[in-house]
């Protein structure tokens, strides 16, 4: 009995087709299709959902409570299919996380801290331009970290002095212009990153030493660490 998965998969293509990204749900809703098919459940109850949502128990309370938003999504869909389908109320598993509290950079720490990246030793020469030039684009305009990375070389206009930002929230694409001053650190970068690629193509216009595309994970961590060592942030946070 394969009922859930092709019903849950129905389900994520429509969100994604509204344009909904759906990271984590993507990953944990087969889950817990695959539970209820091994169940052979034949409606959604919520005995079934919170005993999938709290199968770790070594996880924290914060991570039920999301394992339990992605199936009240779902169930809210699929009453309109089967009436008996228990949706999950809100105060069911109510822990939220504590959000963290913004902490506004001033012009003085910024440019600490692109004068620190800049100087961030690699065997290629590259990782201090390609830590600066990036971090210093999310400083000035404003793009989520995400559309930065993606920028292609075709994306960056230096003449115009405008960006195309592709596959932006709800999958649109919307134009950027850029100040000079930026227009002239990117076209720096660039001319330094094409010497050192030699004439291989590059994954993007942001890249590694090694020429491939730069991850999330990698600009979180030169992030940390550059504030780190300019004392923007202890050492244990």
């Amino acid at each position: 009995m394969t009922r859930w998965r092709p019903a849950v998969a129905d389900y994520l293509q429509l969100r994604q087709n509204l344009g909904f990204k759906l990271h984590a749900a993507r990953r944990a809703l087969p889950a817990f299709a695959a539970f209820l098919d091994q169940r052979r459940a034949a409606h959604l109850t919520l005995a079934l959902a919170l005993e999938w949502a709290q199968a770790n128990p070594a996880v924290r309370p914060t991570e039920w409570a999301r394992r339990l938003t992605f199936i009240r999504g779902f169930a809210r869909h699929w009453s309109a299919q089967d009436p008996h389908t228990e949706v999950p109320p809100w105060e069911l598993l109510p822990y939220r996380p504590r959000r963290a509290r913004p902490y506004l950079y001033t012009d003085a720490e910024v440019r600490r801290f692109l004068e620190a990246a800049q100087q961030l030793p690699s065997p290629h020469g590259l990782r201090g331009p390609t830590s600066h030039a990036p971090l210093g684009l999310l400083a000035v305009t404003g793009l989520r970290v995400g559309e930065a990375l993606r920028l292609q070389v075709a994306d960056v206009d230096l003449v115009a002095g405008v960006l195309t930002v592709r596959d932006g929230k709800f999958g649109k694409t919307r134009l950027v212009p850029i100040h000079p001053s930026i227009q002239r650190v990117l076209a720096r970068y660039a001319a330094r990153r094409d010497r050192v690629l030699a004439g291989r193509p590059a994954a993007a216009f942001f890249v590694s030493g090694r020429g491939h595309r730069l991850e999330r994970t990698q600009v979180h961590r030169t992030f940390c660490a550059v504030s780190r060592q300019v004392g923007l942030r202890g050492a244990t946070a």
